[in-house]
């Protein structure tokens, strides 16, 4: 039976990583039942875990938090295809909160017309919803299957401000 020598469980001797701290683990003898050592080419090897495709999908999720985080950090800026969802996922939610902003305004002069036009108005503002929504898991799957889709407008802005 072999150990880990990071934290001390038992490892198997067909496992190539430790089952308690996850650690990759590299047999110092073969043939012999000793502890095993962890090797540190994981750690410097810029592995992180995530494929650009999931990086580009995961940009959309929380719009302007994950999209600013994935132009930040560093593994993921290098990346074009990441960049390019990042960017356009956080400019898509500027936009979508613009919308938002200038539908308030307009539904509340609206209303201060006439109260009756609620009914008119939240129809249109539930179909415009699903469609922003329906787009926002579009372009997530689009990312996931590593195709670089562009929102008509804002997909140009982002591809400009990427160079």
């Amino acid at each position: 039976m072999a150990f880990c020598a990071n934290c001390g469980a038992a490892v198997a001797q067909e496992s190539g990583f430790c089952g308690a701290c996850g650690k990759p683990v590299t047999a110092a003898n073969p043939g012999s039942p000793a502890p095993v050592a962890v090797s540190s080419a994981g750690a410097g090897s810029g592995n992180t875990g995530l494929s650009s495709n999931v990086a580009g999908a995961l940009a959309y999720i929380l719009g302007l938090i994950t999209g600013i985080l994935f132009l930040v950090l560093e593994p993921y800026k290098s990346d074009r295809f990441v960049r390019f969802h990042a960017m356009q996922s956080v400019l898509f939610s500027v936009a979508c909160i613009v919308f938002a902003i200038v539908w308030g305004i307009l539904t509340g002069m609206l209303l201060s017309i006439s109260g009756y036009l609620w009914l008119v108005t939240l129809p249109v503002r539930m179909l415009i919803s699903l469609g922003i929504f329906g787009l926002w898991l579009y372009v997530m799957y689009q990312a996931y299957n590593q195709h670089e889709y562009r929102i008509p407008i804002i997909g140009a802005i982002a591809a400009k401000q990427l160079g």
